[in-house]
C-alpha cells in the first residue's frame, strides 16, 4: 500500500504542475506519435508507363524549406512515408533524366491520418546522367549527451566472436578472463538488452554474454551516470546490448556467421513491415571447439590446529553452446494507441570434464564430469497512449521472466573423500510491471514520474547422491541435499524534472524511492537453518549540469547515487563443497552497497576528431568482497586445510578515477580509436576484517584499448586492436590481469551487400597464463591457469531486401536493479541454490 500510495502522490504531483503550466496542442497536433500515419503514391515514367525505381521521394512541412523525411521507390516504384503527423504537407519527386515535380496541399488529420497520392508520372528530360551513389555511415564510436554508443556493426573483427569479445573494446569497458564485465574498474554493472533486463543474466551474467553471438549486434551504449528513472541498482552503471532488430518498410534480413578455431557462429535476422503493422525475428547460435586449460593451486594453512601445505596440478576440458533467438510484433492503432511485445529466448550448456593430482596430508587423485545449462525466455508488452501534445505520453509495460537451470556433476576420489554426484534444479520466475508518465509542461520544464514493481520467485533443488566408484549405484544423501526459497520484492516510484535554460544550460534532477522486501526460506536435515527476511528503503537523487559550448563541445557535472542489492547467490547460507579445500557460502544478513558519485565530463569535437575526458570521485559504503578464512577438513583423524569463502560487508572504499578516449584520422583512410582509464582502490575494512586486509596502501588500477582502422581500394578493410587491464584487487589479494589482440581484414562485394573476412586473435602465442593470489593471517593462496587463446577464423555476411527506415518503437522494461558477483560464484537459473551446493 506504500507503494501505491508514493506511485498516487508523483501522478498527482504532476498532474498539478500541468494545470498550473499549460502547454500547447491541439486536435491536429499529435503528441509525437513514432507512427501516427503514412502518405504513398507510385511514380510511373509518363512515356513507357513503366515503374520508377530508386526515385528519390522528400516530405516538406508547410512552408518549411528544409525536408523532414526522404525515401526512395521500390521496384514497383512504391513509397511510402510512415511515422507522418497530422498537418499539411508538401511532396517532391525527382529522379536523374527526369525533372522534379512537386504536389502541394498533401493534408493528414487524426482521423485519416493516411493519404494515397495515387498515380505520380514524371516525363523523360532531353538528357540523362549516369548513376550516383551516396553512402553516409555513422563512426565506430559516438559520444551523444546521455551515453557512448559504439557501433558494432563497424567492427570488422567482431564477426565470429561473442558479446564477452566485443565488450572488452567498448570505451571505459574491461572483461576478465572469466567473462566478468566492469565500467571504469567497477563490477557492479546492469547489462540490459534491447532496453530490457533479462531473467538468464541473474544466473550467470558472464555466460549469458559468451552465448549472444556479436552478429547479432547492431551496438553497444554505455550510461555512466544514469538519472532517477532508472533502477538505482549499479554503481558502475548501465549496458545495453542493442541487437539487429531495424524498424523497415517490407521485407529484409541478413545473414552473418563465422568458422573459426575457436567458435563458430550463425545468426539470421529477418524483418517485416506493411501499414502500421511490424515484426522481426532473430535466430543465432554458436558452437566452441572444445579448448582443454591447465591449472596449478597451491595453498598453505597454519594456525594453532593445523599446518598443512596443499598443492594440486589438474586438467579440465569445455565444451560450449547454445541458442539465442527473438521476435517482436506491434501495431500502432492510430495516432494514439499502440502496443508492442517481444519474445526472446536463450538456451546454454556447457560440459566440463577434470581431473587433477592433490599433495596433501591425505594425497589423492580427483576427475569430475559435469553438464550446466539454462533456458530462459523473457516475454514483454507494452501500451503506449499519446495525448495531443508532442512529448504527452503514458507508457504501460509488462514483462514476465523465466528461467530454469540443470547443473549436474559427479566428483571421483581415489582417497580423502567421498564420492558423490549432485543434481541442482532451479526455476526462476520474475514478473514486472511498470508505469511512466512524461509531460513537458512548457519549452523550459519537462516532467517524468513513474512506479515500479518487481516480484521474483526463485526455487531450488540440489539433490546430492554418495556412490563407490559406480556412479550408477547411488545413494541419496539427505545430510548434503537442499532445498532453498526465495522472493524478492521491489517498489520504486521516481519523478524526474528536466529544465532547458537561457545560453544553453540545462539541469536534469531527479528522486528516486525504492523499497527491497527480501525472504528466504532454506530447507536442510542437517543444518538447523531458520528463514531469513530483509527490508529496506533506498532514497536515490540525481543532478545533472550541463553546458553546451561552441563547437558542439559539452561541459557536464553530475552527482549520482546508486545501490549494490546483495542478489541470490550473495545470500544463499548453503556451502559450496564441490571443491574441498577451496568452499563458499553465501551471507544471508549482507546489506546493500551504498556509493555516491561526483564527476566532471568534457566532450569535444575537432573536424573528424573526438575527445571525451572525464574525472570522478566515488564513496562507497557497505563494500561486499568475498572473504576466504582457514577450516580444517577431518579425513580418517588427519586435519586437511581448506578455505571458505563467505560474502561480507567489510567496510568503505574510495576511489578517484579519471578516463580519456580520443577518435583521431591522421589520414583519409585512416583512423585511431583509444580509450585509457585509471581509478585508485582504497579499501577501510572496519571492524573484524581489518585483519584480513593484506593490500595495504592506495592502488592504481587501469585498462583501456587501441584500434586502428583502414580503408584501403576495391572495397577492402582491415583492422588491428588489443585491449587489456591490470589486475584487479580485493583487501585479501589479486585477481588476474587480461590482454588480448589481434588483426582482421574484410573485401565487400555485390555493392557492399555482401562481405568475406579473416581474423586473427593472438596468433603469436597459443595460450594465455592467468594468475591470482589472496593471503590473510593463517594462510596464502596462489593460483595460475593457463587458456588457450590463439585462434584464426573466416566470416561472412549478406543482407538482402530494400527497405526504409521509421523511428525506433519505444521499449519499456529495464530492470537493472540486482548486484552481480564473480562468474565462479554464479550457478544455476537465477544462481538459485548455488553452484554444486
Amino acid at each position: 500500500m506504500k507503494q501505491i500510495l508514493t506511485l498516487i502522490l508523483l501522478t498527482v504531483m504532476t498532474l498539478t504542475v500541468r494545470a498550473q503550466f499549460p502547454a500547447g496542442g491541439g486536435p491536429n497536433r499529435p503528441g509525437g506519435s513514432s507512427v501516427v500515419g503514412r502518405i504513398t503514391g507510385t511514380v510511373i515514367d509518363s512515356i513507357s508507363k513503366k515503374p520508377i525505381d530508386y526515385a528519390t521521394i522528400a516530405l516538406y512541412a508547410e512552408n518549411v524549406k528544409a525536408p523532414i523525411n526522404g525515401v526512395i521507390t521500390d521496384e514497383k516504384g512504391n513509397f511510402k512515408f510512415e511515422n507522418v503527423q497530422a498537418g499539411t504537407y508538401k511532396v517532391t519527386v525527382s529522379f536523374l533524366g527526369y525533372p522534379s515535380k512537386t504536389i502541394n496541399s498533401v493534408i493528414t488529420t487524426p482521423g485519416k491520418p493516411d493519404r494515397n497520392l495515387g498515380d505520380i508520372f514524371l516525363a523523360p528530360s532531353q538528357r540523362s546522367l549516369n548513376e550516383v551513389t551516396v553512402v553516409g555511415q555513422a563512426g565506430l564510436v559516438e559520444n551523444k549527451i546521455d551515453k557512448l554508443v559504439y557501433n558494432v556493426e563497424k567492427d570488422i573483427t567482431a564477426s565470429g566472436g561473442t558479446a564477452s569479445d566485443v565488450l572488452g573494446k567498448v570505451p571505459m569497458v574491461s572483461v576478465d578472463i572469466n567473462g566478468n564485465v566492469s565500467v571504469r574498474g567497477d563490477q557492479n554493472v546492469r547489462l540490459l538488452i534491447n532496453g530490457k533486463q533479462t531473467g538468464s543474466s541473474a544466473a550467470n551474467l558472464a555466460d549469458v554474454l559468451k552465448s549472444i553471438p556479436a552478429d547479432q549486434i547492431k551496438n553497444i551504449e554505455v550510461i555512466t551516470s544514469p538519472s532517477a528513472k532508472y533502477d538505482a541498482e549499479g554503481s558502475a552503471g548501465i549496458i545495453n546490448i542493442v541487437t539487429k532488430q531495424k524498424n523497415v518498410s517490407g521485407i529484409s534480413g541478413s545473414i552473418n556467421g563465422g568458422v573459426g578455431t575457436r567458435q563458430n557462429n550463425g545468426n539470421m535476422n529477418l524483418n517485416y513491415n506493411k501499414g502500421r503493422f511490424h515484426a522481426s525475428a532473430n535466430l543465432g547460435s554458436f558452437l566452441s571447439w572444445p579448448a582443454t586449460s591447465t591449472s596449478d593451486f597451491e595453498q598453505h594453512i597454519q594456525n594453532d590446529t593445523i599446518n598443512t601445505t596443499t598443492s594440486t596440478k589438474g586438467t579440465s576440458r569445455v565444451a560450449r553452446h547454445g541458442i539465442f533467438s527473438s521476435a517482436s510484433a506491434g501495431y500502432d492503432f492510430n495516432a494514439y494507441n499502440s502496443i508492442n511485445t517481444t519474445f526472446r529466448l536463450m538456451h546454454f550448456s556447457f560440459t566440463t570434464n577434470g581431473s587433477s593430482n592433490t599433495d596433501s596430508a591425505v594425497p589423492y587423485s580427483f576427475t569430475s564430469d559435469g553438464k550446466n545449462s539454462f533456458s530462459n525466455f523473457d516475454w514483454n508488452m507494452d501500451y503506449t497512449h499519446k495525448f495531443d501534445e508532442k512529448g504527452h505520453e503514458l507508457v504501460f509495460s509488462t514483462q514476465w521472466s523465466r528461467g530454469s537451470g540443470v547443473n549436474n556433476y559427479a566428483n571421483t576420489y581415489t582417497a580423502a573423500f567421498s564420492d558423490l554426484t549432485n543434481n541442482i534444479n532451479s526455476i526462476n520466475n520474475e514478473y514486472t510491471f511498470q508505469l511512466d508518465y512524461s509531460l513537458p509542461v512548457s519549452k523550459v520544464l519537462k516532467v517524468e514520474a513513474g512506479g515500479k514493481t518487481i516480484i521474483r520467485r526463485i526455487n531450488s533443488v540440489s539433490d546430492y547422491y554418495d556412490f563407490n566408484q559406480d556412479p550408477s549405484n547411488l545413494t541419496f544423501d539427505p545430510v548434503l541435499s537442499n532445498i532453498y526459497k526465495y522472493n524478492q520484492d521491489v517498489y520504486a516510484g521516481y519523478t524526474v524534472l528536466t529544465f532547458t535554460l537561457p545560453d544553453k544550460w540545462a539541469i536534469l534532477a531527479g528522486i528516486r524511492d525504492e523499497n527491497t522486501n527480501i525472504h528466504g526460506d532454506p530447507v536442510n536435515a542437517s543444518q538447523n537453518l531458520s528463514p531469513f527476511d530483509q527490508s529496506y528503503n533506498t532514497f536515490i537523487p540525481s543532478l545533472t549540469l550541463q553546458k553546451q559550448l561552441g563547437g558542439n563541445n559539452t561541459l557536464k557535472v553530475i552527482y549520482s547515487k546508486r545501490i549494490a542489492r546483495p542478489s541470490l547467490q550473495f545470500l544463499n547460507p548453503f556451502i559450496n563443497t564441490s571443491s574441498p579445500q577451496s568452499q563458499s557460502v553465501g551471507n544471508p544478513e549482507l546489506n546493500p552497497e551504498t556509493s555516491n558519485t561526483y564527476e566532471l565530463d568534457y566532450n569535444a569535437f575537432f573536424g573528424t576528431s573526438s575527445l571525451n575526458t572525464s574525472i570522478y570521485y566515488r564513496h562507497t559504503t557497505g563494500l561486499i568482497e568475498g572473504i576466504a578464512t582457514p577450516i580444517s577438513v577431518i579425513v580418517d583423524g588427519t586435519p586437511e586445510g581448506g578455505t571458505l569463502t563467505r560474502f561480507q560487508n567489510v567496510g568503505v572504499n574510495n576511489s578517484i578515477g579519471g578516463s580519456l578516449f580520443g577518435s583521431v584520422t591522421p589520414f583519409k583512410i585512416f583512423t585511431i580509436t583509444g580509450n585509457v582509464n585509471m581509478y585508485t582502490y582504497k579499501p577501510d575494512p572496519t571492524g573484524e576484517f581489518s585483519t584480513d586486509k593484506t593490500q595495504n596502501g592506495t592502488y592504481i588500477m587501469y585498462n583501456g584499448f587501441l584500434r586502428g582502422t583502414l580503408t584501403l581500394p576495391n572495397n577492402y578493410l582491415a583492422e588491428m586492436f588489443g585491449f587489456g587491464g591490470s589486475s584487479r584487487r580485493t583487501i585479501q589479494g589479486t585477481n588476474p590481469a587480461f590482454a588480448m589482440y589481434g588483426i582482421g581484414v574484410r573485401k565487400q562485394l555485390m555493392q557492399k551487400k555482401m562481405s568475406v573476412g579473416i581474423n586473427v586473435v593472438q596468433p603469436f602465442a597459443n595460450d594465455k597464463h592467468f594468475d591470482s593470489k589472496i593471503s590473510s593471517p593463517g594462510f596464502t593462496q596462489t593460483s595460475t591457469n593457463v587458456v588457450p587463446f590463439r585462434s584464426f577464423g573466416v566470416t561472412f555476411s549478406y543482407s538482402f531486401g530494400k527497405m526504409t527506415f521509421s523511428q525506433p518503437r519505444k521499449q519499456g522494461i529495464q530492470n537493472d536493479d540486482l548486484k552481480q558477483g564473480d562468474s565462479n560464484q554464479q550457478q544455476g537459473a537465477g544462481g538459485a541454490g548455488g553452484g554444486n551446493r
